[in-house]
């Protein structure tokens, strides 16, 4: 089991320390953004870097919601044998457009899921984390 739980309980809220553990490992999950009055989300390849979420992407409309509304939030999760775990990283998103920070980007080791090139990185500054891990099993019967 990743965490221990106290007094059998199937929630456990994470620290940030954990959550940071967690997002060290997360290759995936979704982003949501919030541009022009409209709400998006998708899939996304990811790499924390620092206590910062990096993403790589192309131009388009995933780009441009970024770009437009600089909130986003990005969440991951994981379900293992008898327990799971999710983690909601909210914060500002920028556009990496100095080649000082893109070398760093590059040399991240940010891998694709998909075999398009992705030229463009994104940067997410966390203003919040949050994480739960999950004992799975069951419903309990009722009284």
């Amino acid at each position: 089991m990743l965490f221990e739980h106290e007094n059998d309980d199937p929630v456990r809220v994470l620290t940030e320390d954990e959550v940071w553990s967690l997002m060290d490992r997360a290759r995936y999950g979704r982003l949501a953004t919030y541009a022009a009055g409209e709400l998006d989300v998708v899939p996304i390849n990811v790499k924390a870097v620092g206590r910062k979420l990096l993403v790589r992407t192309t131009p388009g409309t995933k780009l441009a919601e970024v770009v437009i509304g600089g909130k986003v939030a990005f969440e991951a999760d994981e379900v293992l044998p008898g327990e799971a775990w999710s983690v909601v990283v909210k914060g500002k998103a920028r556009l990496l457009e100095h080649s000082g920070e893109i070398q760093a980007a590059d040399e991240a080791g940010l891998e694709s899921w998909i075999p398009t090139l992705k030229e463009v990185y994104v940067e997410i500054e966390p203003g919040h984390v949050e994480g739960r891990h999950f004992v799975l099993g069951p419903e309990p019967d009722q009284i």
